[in-house]
């Protein structure tokens, strides 16, 4: 029998964002006149494909409604079981994909987020997706593709998104069109051997980095073996903890800033449920540097850390963002009691380096590896 902390018993889910595309791929498919099915497969964003279950198929007048039930695995979150509905509708002939939300998916009120001002909380790589996968079935027709989740608007309560400045329901989300488990005993089991092989390899030094995004941005970008990178999730008290206990030399936190900035706090697990002062740590560092009441108010009201960072660096004031990097290294030696040379980088979204300090690009030369700064 399998024991239950052995990683590969864990079972993965699917995004929102799959799900959205799943239905929206299943709705092109009953308009373009293929019988009833069980299941949609769609292409998913890192290569690969997904089968998932449809929950029903409604053919009306209005085009065709298709729903999918959110499955989050054996970590599932708060959208885990609730059905997102996906209408599409054909326009003409030829022409764009239209993608909007409807009822309980939020709409963004606030700068700062990948999604501009009155838009609909529809993610850019589940928009991606949706687009992807329609067009499987209709290669040029103009189609309109609405996203629902009925019960949206109650459960985006007890979600971040009102404070984000989304309003109205959840958001479409997903990197990777997956959900893998990331509960703690979970992580450890799974991740582990991804330092194991780090060494294997040769390697002394490594790049942590919470996720995909920052996975991404180390391979794609910057020219680091793939072995050498390691996705830590929230735990980064734990991984560090496991470096020095490896003997690696030295760790390069790389990742966006509305994570890593929590271990300038000394916060070492960031999911937001256990610890969640990221503004806090960055207006308490901005009035450090002297920054005036006025410009401290204006920082403390951006809905997100990253829009905070675009703002300060408008300002001429990267300085705040390198001292945050050097302080969140400085955190993190003391953490594993100096085992490990540590540096720190702060990146948006995109990968787009924005603070780091000097102990990062020492380690970055000394590796052989890309700076692109």
């Amino acid at each position: 029998m399998t024991e239950k902390n052995d990683h590969h018993a864990w079972r993965n889910g699917y995004t929102t964002g799959s799900c959205a595309a799943g239905a929206a791929k299943a709705a092109c498919e009953r308009l373009n006149g293929k019988p009833d099915r069980t299941q949609v497969e769609i292409p998913l964003p890192q290569g690969g494909r997904l089968n998932l279950p449809l929950k029903w198929v409604e053919p009306g007048d209005f085009g065709v409604r298709v729903c999918i039930v959110k499955d989050g695995g054996d970590d599932p979150d708060v959208t885990h079981g609730l059905d997102v509905i996906a209408t599409v509708r054909i326009l003409s002939a030829s022409g764009e994909v239209q993608i909007r939300g409807g009822r309980g998916v939020g709409r963004v009120t606030k700068n700062g987020l990948a999604i501009p001002v009155g838009e609909s909380a529809i993610n850019p790589i589940p928009r991606q997706m949706i687009t992807k996968a329609v067009r499987e079935v209709f290669p040029e027709e103009e189609l309109e593709v609405e996203i629902e989740i009925p019960q949206g608007e109650e459960v985006a309560k007890r979600t971040l998104n009102p404070r984000l400045g989304i309003l109205g329901g959840l958001s479409i989300l997903g990197t990777t069109g997956i959900v893998r488990p990331m509960s703690e005993e979970a992580f450890k089991a799974s991740i582990l051997p991804e330092l194991d092989q780090a060494k294997a390899y040769g390697h002394r030094q490594i790049i942590l980095t919470p996720g995909n995004y920052g996975f991404r941005t180390a391979t794609g970008r910057l020219g680091v073996a793939a072995e050498a990178v390691v996705q830590m999730s929230n735990f980064v008290g734990f991984l560090l903890e496991e470096a020095a206990y490896r003997s690696f030399e030295s760790v390069v936190l790389l990742g966006h800033i509305g994570k890593l900035i929590k271990v300038a706090g000394g916060i070492f697990h960031t999911h937001n449920r256990v610890a969640d002062a990221r503004m806090e740590i960055l207006v308490a560092h901005a009035a450090l540097f002297g920054l005036p009441r006025e410009d401290l108010q204006d920082l403390s009201a951006w809905p997100t850390v990253e829009g905070a960072a675009g703002s300060l660096l408008e300002r001429g004031q990267k300085g705040i963002l390198d001292a945050l990097a050097t302080q969140a290294s400085y955190r993190a030696g003391q953490y594993v009691q100096e085992k490990l040379r540590i540096g720190t980088i702060f990146t948006r979204l995109d990968g787009t380096f924005i603070g780091w300090d000097q102990e990062a690009v020492k380690l970055f030369q000394a590796a052989g590896w890309d700076w692109p700064c």
